[in-house]
C-alpha cells in the first residue's frame, strides 16, 4: 500500500531548499532567531545533513536540544 511521506524540506521564495531541525515537532534554535537551515540546491542537502549530525555527535547543540526537552516536558504536565 503507497505511503504519504510528508516533505520535511520547503523552498523559501529565492528557490534555496530550507529545512528545520527538529526536537519533537519542535524546530532548534541553530542561531539567534534562526530555526533553518539553507542549501543552494537539493546535491547540497546531504553536505548539511552531514554537517548537522556532526555537529550534534559533538554535543554542539546540546544547549539547544535542552531547551526543547524542557519545553516538551512541560507539555506533559498539564
Amino acid at each position: 500500500m503507497p505511503k504519504r511521506i510528508r516533505e520535511w524540506w520547503f523552498k523559501n521564495e529565492l528557490g534555496k531548499v530550507c529545512f528545520c531541525v527538529k526536537y519533537g515537532s519542535r524546530p532548534l534554535e541553530l542561531a539567534k532567531g534562526k530555526h533553518s537551515v539553507e542549501v543552494g540546491n537539493p546535491a547540497e542537502l546531504v553536505k548539511a545533513l552531514e554537517l548537522v549530525k556532526s555537529a550534534v555527535e559533538a554535543g554542539e547543540l546540546d544547549a539547544q536540544i535542552e531547551l526543547a526537552s524542557g519545553a516538551v516536558r512541560k507539555g506533559f504536565g498539564r
